[in-house]
């Protein structure tokens, strides 16, 4: 299958201005145009612009409203509720971020609870921002039904992921950005986007069976990561994420894909660390940098020509495709080209 090779800020710019087109104001438009390619830079192409035709369904279905107010619903010291009144996830989630980093400088740290959100992007997206003030960030989000309980068949809970940002000094950041599946069902509609199987082990079918055919896994359902202890923390997360928050949880956590009655009530938790308020933060970094090289210089198992540290391919990934370009599969470059000409935007200026 061919594949189009994009220039990142080109693609971003063509998807700010899509975004702008259907109707978001500039700000949001913006902040998803960037969550979307941030999200290809990194290598996480199923959280990329893959997304911006379903995106722009949900909106004209009126399953997603840019123009909502996002609500502090309640708020003392360290802790504020959020409501996104169903407006863009990732646009409430950085609106959440903002707060939580706020109150974390003003009481050391800060839990920020979301609901009435939606698909809010990679978590890593936000650990980034969170990293350049600085500070400590875990963020959470459940998601909808993609995954049984261990020792179910059927989908109960989500691929809820879960991500943490930790900056560094002269080293890289730690940044752990995964879903509580084998592998974020994203990944497998790509593979049936471009007609390709699955490894075993990633999916069942509806039956219960394995699978390596990508369409009878989105039938069925994703595995959790480490089986029960991938499930234990799934369910953690909706817990905090959807029960705590008054978001939905399990099946009350709404499918993008193919709910278009209801909008999807995600939930998010933001918990941010002031550094400083534990040790000086130039003494943090620099413990950082001597934990991390001295982890990297440990002994090598047969083969292995580098130790790495999460996010470190991520970042290497980042780089080589902001030099030679985004490669996208043939159905995603003329679903965003159909979308371009629908607007009267040119997606081949995109592309190299």
């Amino acid at each position: 299958m061919v594949a189009t090779r994009c220039n990142w800020q080109g693609l971003q710019d063509f998807c700010y201005q899509v975004f702008m087109k259907a109707g978001l104001p500039e700000p949001s438009a913006a902040i998803v145009a960037e969550s979307l390619v941030e999200a290809d830079l990194r290598g996480v192409d199923s959280h990329g612009v893959v997304r911006t035709a379903i995106y722009l369904k949900r909106i004209e279905a009126g399953m997603i409203d840019p123009h909502s107010q996002i609500e502090k619903v309640s708020e003392s010291d360290a802790n504020v509720l959020v409501d996104g009144n169903n407006n863009f996830g990732s646009v409430i989630g950085r609106r959440a971020l903002e707060i939580a980093m706020e109150k974390a400088k003003n009481n050391g740290a800060a839990f920020v609870g979301v609901k009435g959100s939606n698909h809010f992007g990679t978590g890593a997206y936000y650990a980034l921002k969170a990293i350049e003030q600085d500070m400590i960030l875990l963020v959470m989000s459940n998601a909808s039904q993609t995954m049984p309980p261990t020792g179910g068949v059927r989908p109960f809970i989500g691929t809820n992921p879960l991500a943490v940002g930790v900056p560094s000094g002269e080293e890289l950041p730690f940044i752990l950005d995964m879903a509580t599946s084998v592998v974020a069902r994203g990944k497998i509609i790509v593979a049936a986007q471009k007609g390709e199987d699955i490894p075993t082990g990633w999916a069942i079918d509806k039956d219960g069976k394995p699978t390596t055919d990508a369409n009878a896994a989105l039938e069925g359902s994703v595995l959790p990561v480490g089986g029960p202890k991938g499930y234990a923390i799934s369910m953690f997360i909706d817990i905090l994420s959807g029960v705590l928050t008054g978001a939905g949880f399990g099946k009350y956590v709404h499918n993008m894909y193919d709910n278009w009655e209801q909008p999807q009530n995600v939930g998010h938790l933001f918990i941010a660390v002031d550094i400083n308020r534990f040790i000086p933060l130039e003494l943090f970094k620099a413990r950082m940098d001597q934990y991390i090289r001295e982890l990297k210089q440990e002994p090598k198992a047969h083969g292995i020509q580098e130790i790495l540290i999460p996010g470190e391919l991520e970042y290497r990934r980042t780089q080589e495709r902001k030099a030679n370009g985004i490669e996208l599969p043939q159905k995603v470059a003329e679903e965003l080209a159909e979308i371009g000409r629908r607007f009267g935007i040119d997606f081949s200026k995109a592309s190299f």
